[in-house]
């Protein structure tokens, strides 16, 4: 935690947070109101939120190896101001999307969001073993992802609960408060053995090449395909709250907030959980138990949606949902589901960090968002595909307990080839 007291990192901390916080208060009063004042069809919003969350991440797959290559290649301070400054701009668009009630704008600033996040994300991990000590970078990556899912939490209950009128207005605010903080992060220049800046535009050949020049290590290559089935396993979820809340359980988008915010803390407090465990070393001896643990959680979860109450005529609010007496073990899954899957990804994401030499990091990092958002929009499409076909929302649980046991397999290869 001292950590939070020094300019080599908490600036850099505050910039991410506030940056989660708009992506989830954006993301989440778009879906809201779509699920609950555009669209009127089961199939249609939960087609929408699984497009919604693929066109969120096809971006991480197109720009991140580009990313990649600019953050190793130039001051990563830099380029963080400029990205803040763009996201002022495309906030400019979600906002009057909010206000329009325009699917396509809305959208195409989610869109552009991607984009910006897919620049920020390999920058904002290779920042830390440049500024940090390395036993203090898998206490900053448990922090950084700590601080995520608390914005994500706080941009979640915001976005959920504020009307479309000042969501539009808070993405604008939150956007330059994320410039002026983002001025503040010291100095992080190329490594003396970075490569010369020579940069291969051309998307699917600098992808390809930066995945296989980074999967060749094992210890890389099982990192980040266990992150990978991680994310796939969280954009189902994330995609499926508000349909499951609203067709399912029958209740508001004040429930589905709470969904989504209760997924946050859980991943939060498992993120610090797995640093205290591990007592600052980088070890994957619990990737295998917490994935399990993660399966047999939604696998209840799934059993409580069965054994659900029949919904009413109207939707119940937060206070009605909470008497009903499936509700705390429901909750008490999602909890669950949460906290096993923070303590699985962050090991996972200090392999990246500290694998290779720190003139490296940033396009390790650009590589796993490569195959991760891959994964996630793969997932994205089986998700519509199954919904199109007439799976309901809560058989899809059933898919992400059964990839548990392929996360399970994979951390514990990891673990193996550790020792």
């Amino acid at each position: 935690m001292h950590l939070l007291a020094k300019r080599r990192f908490l600036p850099l901390f505050v910039t991410q947070f506030l940056g989660a916080f708009n992506d989830n208060l954006f993301k989440t009063a778009m879906v809201i109101l779509v699920t609950y004042y555009i669209y009127s069809d089961e199939t249609k919003e939960a087609t929408f939120n699984a497009i919604a969350g693929a066109v969120f991440i096809l971006p991480f797959f197109l720009f991140s190896a580009l990313a990649g290559q600019l953050a190793d290649s130039m001051d990563k301070a830099r380029i963080i101001r400029f990205v803040k400054s763009a996201e002022i701009i495309i906030m400019l668009f979600g906002a009057a999307g909010l206000l329009w009630h325009s699917v396509t704008l809305m959208l195409a600033a989610l869109f552009a969001m991607g984009v910006h996040s897919s620049f920020f994300g390999p920058i904002k991990y290779a920042v830390l073993p440049q500024h940090l000590a390395r036993d203090e970078v898998l206490g900053g990556t448990g922090l950084v992802e700590a601080g995520t899912y608390g914005a994500i939490l706080l941009g979640t209950i915001a976005g959920g609960l504020v009307s479309p009128q000042t969501a539009a207005g808070g993405v604008l605010i939150v956007a330059l408060l994320g410039r002026i903080i983002g001025s503040r992060i010291p100095p992080a220049p190329p490594e003396p053995d970075a490569p010369i800046p020579k940069m291969d535009w051309h998307i699917i050949r600098a992808s390809v090449r930066l995945v296989s020049s980074t999967m060749h290590i094992p210890r890389l290559f099982l990192a980040i395909v266990a992150i990978s089935f991680f994310w796939a396993q969280g954009a189902i979820l994330a995609a499926q709250f508000p349909p499951l809340v609203k067709n399912v359980f029958g209740a508001n988008q004040e429930v589905a907030t709470l969904f989504l915010a209760i997924f946050s803390v859980g991943v939060a407090f498992g993120s610090v959980l797995i640093n205290r465990l591990l007592k600052g070393r980088v070890l994957a001896i619990y990737a295998p138990a917490s994935a399990i643990a993660m399966g047999l959680f939604i696998c209840h979860l799934y059993w409580n949606v069965l054994g659900w109450p029949h919904a009413g005529p109207t939707l119940m609010d937060l206070d009605s949902f909470v008497r009903v007496s499936e509700a705390e073990w429901v909750m008490f899954d999602l909890f669950g589901v949460a906290v096993a899957g923070g303590m699985f990804v962050v090991p996972l994401y200090a392999f990246l960090t500290t694998t290779v030499p720190k003139s490296e990091t940033a396009r390790t990092v650009a590589a796993n968002n490569i195959v991760n958002s891959g994964a996630m929009v793969l997932a994205a499409l089986i998700l519509t595909g199954l919904v199109q076909l007439g799976i309901s929302v809560a058989e899809t649980l059933l898919l992400v307990a059964v990839a548990s046991i392929g996360a399970a397999w994979i951390g514990w290869r990891l673990h193996k080839a550790c020792d």
